[in-house]
């Protein structure tokens, strides 16, 4: 098959066609009215029993509902449902597995020879903060998070230390990467990967590489690779307005990061990969990869700004103790959650309009239905100088004035500050140069580069 690269019968393309074949013809849905009384717009989850379905509108009964219905009338279609979702893991996971020995680096074998070199000579380059992840994606045929993170845990000798199964190692990484939603401009594996190797960055910073264990890595990785997994493309607030079943699973509380967490647990689990390690140890894993994840909640930014910056104004940081390497590392994953402001220009740029692409894909879909727009969602009030130019303000550059006190000196820091102050410079100059109606970035329409800034002088090989 040219799609999954199985022989009959065991393709996941023929499956997948019955089952479809099996829903849509043997349950047809009883009512397809589209109910906006009660803000009925629903995102339903990839993962668990129900099979994938993309952004949807609610009908009188809800999909959720609908689908329950369906599973209640007939055991046999939660069997096919339940095997369904086993046989595309089976598949995905034999994707990733199938071929000859792997050649250095690991997982690069998905590759063709030509990809495979350039690739390979990309990751010898994965220290170097101007590091382009877009292009590493289009190298690696999408699989940049699962090369990325296998390389990775190589390079700390992760999977020897922790005695980790690489058959597992490579399902439960497929599975994290399989479970982003690709339709996301932004919140995709592309950005999962990207996280991941600015968290790698900071990893090697003197001041703190020095003090991390062999655990300390383990987390600070897996929390990047995992920390956006599933995310719906939308918002808290969204989720909690439209009556989404997350936001009531979650008290309308760290909705997104509670999900997060929770289904990295579900894959974990699922795949195994920490199955022959102690209880109370995989358990501890488990709930610090939740303490790292919920750390990126943007609504708790001033909490970890007040706690960072009290800590270096006192000079208590301890790295010698857990708690405190634990907490820089959620300082650090905070950091690389939001450092697209801080790489060259032209990777910034990319980041800042898939950003707020998806900010505004949210706002026509509350101005489709009737509801309130939320902030920063209005295409036509929202530019995408306007909203990089606060997002910097208030956001990136508080956070990274504190993380530059912490790793002084830094040639990694001096680097990303400066390029910061670049980029606010270069969108407060677009803001107020531009037309509302010419903020969309056109490349063939922009502005020169500053005197000083190309992206060698930028620290385009600064490790």
């Amino acid at each position: 098959c040219a799609v999954c690269y199985h022989r009959p019968p065991v393709c996941v393309c023929v499956f997948n066609t019955l089952f479809s074949f099996i829903l849509l013809f043997c349950f047809p849905p009883a009512d397809c009215k589209l109910n906006t009384d009660h803000a009925g717009v629903l995102l339903v989850e990839r993962r668990g029993s129900y099979p994938l379905i993309d952004l949807q509108i609610l009908k009188s009964r809800s999909l959720l509902g609908f689908l329950d219905w369906i599973l209640s009338c007939s055991p046999a279609a939660n069997s096919i449902c339940r095997l369904s979702l086993s046989f595309q893991r089976y598949c995905h996971a034999s994707r990733l597995l199938r071929g000859l020995v792997p050649r250095t680096p690991v997982s690069l074998h998905l590759l063709d020879d030509g990809y495979l070199g350039q690739a390979a000579h990309m990751l010898s380059k994965v220290a170097t903060w101007n590091f382009d992840i877009f292009l590493f994606d289009r190298l690696t045929n999408g699989n940049s998070l699962v090369t990325l993170m296998c390389h990775l845990f190589n390079v700390y000798g992760l999977i020897h230390h922790f005695q980790l199964d690489m058959v597992k190692l490579h399902r439960f990484l497929g599975m994290v990467q399989e479970d982003y939603h690709s339709q996301n401009p932004y919140h995709n594996a592309v950005h999962a990967a990207d996280v991941t190797q600015a968290m790698y960055c900071y990893l090697k910073e003197p001041k703190l590489a020095e003090q991390l264990s062999p655990l300390d890595v383990f987390l600070g990785l897996m929390a990047a690779a995992a920390h956006d997994v599933d995310h719906p493309g939308v918002n808290q607030p969204f989720l909690i307005k439209t009556r989404h079943h997350l936001a009531s699973l979650y008290q309308n509380t760290s909705v997104l990061e509670s999900h997060h967490w929770r289904s990295t647990v579900g894959m974990l689990r699922e795949s195994g990969l920490l199955s022959h390690l102690p209880a109370d140890m995989s358990q501890d894993i488990e709930q610090q990869l939740g303490s790292l994840i919920l750390a990126t909640d943007i609504s708790r930014q001033n909490e970890f700004l007040l706690t960072f910056r009290e800590h270096l104004d006192h000079r208590d940081l301890d790295l010698e103790l857990p708690s405190h390497r634990h907490f820089i590392l959620q300082i650090a994953l905070k950091c690389a959650d939001v450092c697209n402001p801080c790489r060259v220009w032209e990777l910034s740029r990319q980041w800042s309009e898939r950003v707020c692409e998806e900010f505004y894909r949210q706002g026509d879909l509350e101005r489709k239905f009737d509801l309130e727009i939320s902030p920063l969602c209005n295409q036509q009030a929202d530019s995408v100088p306007a909203i990089q130019t606060g997002f910097i303000s208030y956001i990136v550059e508080p956070l990274f004035e504190e993380w530059h006190r912490f790793t002084e000196p830094s040639l990694l820091s001096r680097t990303m500050m400066g390029q910061l102050h670049q980029n606010k410079a270069r969108w407060s100059r677009l803001r107020y140069a531009r037309t509302p109606s010419a903020t969309q970035m056109d490349p063939q329409v922009e502005e020169p580069e500053p005197a000083g800034s190309s992206g060698e002088e930028d620290g385009g090989d600064i490790p």
